[in-house]
């Protein structure tokens, strides 16, 4: 820890289940609320899940008044105003966040407007500046990664600025966040798959950052064991709703974890790709991940090694030599990474995604060094280190010690070789 205390707070009301969307209705109307707006996205109204919300509210006596469906991917300060323009021309009351961490940080960000007065954004913009409630929130994911349904933080994109603009405030915690897996069945298999490698993410760093709690570990390890124990499976069966379930809340639990202990290297150089690269945030996770672990692995190893047990189950912890967890836990993540890249093209390394060129690594490595996230991270680094990793992370394809096989099949794993060595080249930059 990187205080003599720690704190933990998560007000989220979880609602979650296979019919979790059918007490919606009753949540809104216990505030007394009878105008929601609902904040979604093209490709969730596309894919009819907001039809079958509709039907839900239909037969209840709270319909659904207006619908706001142009949240693009990546949010804006202009899509922040044009939706709180709706919600007041409306004359609404609550608002339902329908989609992923754009569409659920872009609802966020429209309550402080609707909520404050204004149409400027970024007087609230940093940590703390809001000094009162806002108006309800729900949060409803339609993927499984971010955590934002249960995180005090939204991002949204100052355009003009060319910068991601963050705003904290415990007043920006939704009111409940509904887990329903009928959300996520029809989430395409790139997106399945690094939207779970964001939550692992979330998670692994959560319980490797220097502001780590026993709670905040207790979320972490089991967000990591259902990651690891269903995405494949998901993968392989896209209906399977009791996998789908198990990884929208292992998305929940990384968030709670992470907003109780902090993140670090791996969300810091991610935060600067996705701004100077605009590579999606969970393929900036997929593909740090077991770079950053190995560049701490020398200041927390062991604390690295206890990650195999949600990883890889008891059996492979136990047969494992102290020593060599670390390395093993690394060995698992990229064994689970090339099982992905072989079922849907998730890259690997900087250079597959096509998108990220050498040149880029160095302004990179200067905006990471000044993240808040490197705070956090357990091992200090410097500009230099920061580009040795992202130089390692964007031209080396990592082989696994064996046949590529399931991380969720413990006995596939047993019969792996014990790593002398992390599997990691430094290629010529």
């Amino acid at each position: 820890m990187s205080k003599p205390y720690y704190e933990f707070f998560c007000p989220v009301k979880t609602i979650a289940g296979h019919q979790a969307l059918e007490h919606l209705p009753f949540e809104l109307s216990a505030l007394s609320v009878s105008r929601p707006m609902v904040i979604t996205d093209k490709g969730v109204s596309g894919a009819g899940l907001l039809g079958l919300v509709e039907a839900i509210f239909s037969s209840s006596q709270l319909p659904l008044t207006t619908v706001f469906d142009d949240v693009p991917a990546d949010s804006s300060l202009a899509t922040v105003r044009k939706a709180a323009r709706s919600y007041r021309d409306n004359q609404c009351d609550c608002l339902i966040a329908i989609g992923g961490g754009s569409v659920i940080d872009t609802s966020k960000a429209v309550n402080i407007l609707v909520s404050e007065g204004g149409d400027d954004l970024l007087q609230y913009a940093g940590a703390h500046t809001l000094k009162r409630a806002l108006k309800p929130l729900f949060a409803v994911p339609t993927t499984s990664g971010t955590g934002s349904e249960v995180t005090m933080v939204a991002i949204i994109s100052d355009l003009d600025a060319g910068v991601k603009i963050p705003f904290t405030s415990y007043y920006l915690l939704p009111n409940a966040a509904v887990l329903d897996p009928r959300m996520t069945l029809t989430l395409p298999p790139l997106v399945t798959a690094a939207t779970a490698m964001d939550a692992l993410t979330h998670a692994v760093e959560a319980f490797t950052c220097l502001a780590a709690n026993p709670m905040s570990d207790a979320y972490a390890m089991a967000a990591i064991q259902k990651v690891s124990r269903n995405l494949l499976s998901v993968m392989d069966n896209p209906k399977d709703a009791d996998g789908r379930l198990e990884l929208a809340q292992a998305s929940t639990m990384a968030g709670i974890a992470f907003s109780n202990s902090m993140v670090g290297m791996v969300h810091a150089l991610g935060h600067s790709m996705g701004a100077i690269c605009h590579l999606p945030h969970g393929m900036c996770m997929s593909i740090l991940l077991p770079y950053v672990l190995q560049y701490n692995e020398s200041e927390n190893g062991t604390r690295i090694g206890e990650l195999l047990l949600p990883l890889a189950g008891p059996e492979v912890y136990a047969a494992t030599p102290q020593s060599r967890r670390a390395s093993r836990a690394v060995q698992i993540i990229l064994l689970l990474r090339d099982n992905l890249h072989e079922r849907c093209g998730l890259p690997r390394t900087l250079q597959e995604t096509g998108k990220v060129g050498m040149e880029q690594l160095e302004a990179i490595a200067d905006m990471a060094i000044n993240d808040g996230s490197i705070i956090y991270n357990p091992k200090e680094s410097d500009r230099d280190e920061l580009l040795v990793v992202l130089v390692k992370a964007w031209g080396v394809v990592l082989q696994p010690a064996a046949p590529v096989a399931p991380v969720i099949e413990p006995v596939a794993l047993r019969a792996l070789p014990t790593p002398t060595a992390p599997p990691i080249v430094t290629p010529s930059p």
